[in-house]
């Protein structure tokens, strides 16, 4: 298991554009899924990795907490899945349902969209505004797998309170740190490894 860092996007980045199928409705999701919500978190994350089996209660739980408001919240897999099968959408959609995510969790299978947001890691946490400009890059909390502290989403939670009370979101961000992703051969892109 191979640690990795978020590349820390430099805030005010515009949000890419991406057209993929929720491995749970089918339905394609974009950027337009969400123009009414003042706000967007983007996550990346996958089925097999120790640091979001470690998160994912609270990942559902920020679904619940946050749907309501005018946050929109969506999830992308981009895990090559011929060597690691159980990231595949059957078993995406299987964690999405048993977990109860009430947002959509996609799959990136080209990768294309986890490089237009320079993606590194599972998870990896970006937020952006209503003019779908970054406002946040970085870590859930500072919980991880060993270190015994409690996974509340402290961090993302403050900067996702902030972006929709229109104040401005804390600029000392601590990377996201987990799997990296795996890219298919040959498809790594520059800032990998």
């Amino acid at each position: 298991m191979a640690l990795t860092a978020s590349t820390m996007l430099p805030l005010g980045t515009q949000a890419p554009d991406f057209h993929l199928p929720d491995v749970v409705s089918g339905k394609s999701i974009s950027l337009e899924t969400f123009a009414d919500q003042k706000a967007l978190l983007v996550m990346f994350i996958c089925q097999h990795c120790p640091f979001v089996k470690h998160i994912k209660a609270e990942l559902a739980q920020l679904g619940k907490d946050y749907i309501p408001s005018n946050l929109g919240i969506v999830a992308i897999s981009a895990n090559d899945v011929n060597k690691y099968p159980t990231d595949a959408p059957e078993f995406l959609k299987e964690m999405a349902t048993e977990v109860g995510f009430n947002f959509a969790l996609c799959y990136d299978e080209t990768q294309k969209i986890a490089k237009a947001y320079t993606a590194a890691c599972t998870p990896d946490f970006f937020i952006f505004d209503a003019e779908r400009k970054l406002v946040y890059r970085g870590q859930l909390d500072d919980s991880r797998p060993s270190n015994d502290k409690p996974v509340i989403g402290t961090d993302l939670r403050a900067a996702i309170e902030a972006v929709l009370a229109g104040k401005p979101v804390a600029s000392e961000q601590k990377p996201s740190i987990g799997c990296n992703i795996k890219w298919k051969p040959g498809n790594e892109p520059n800032y990998f490894g």
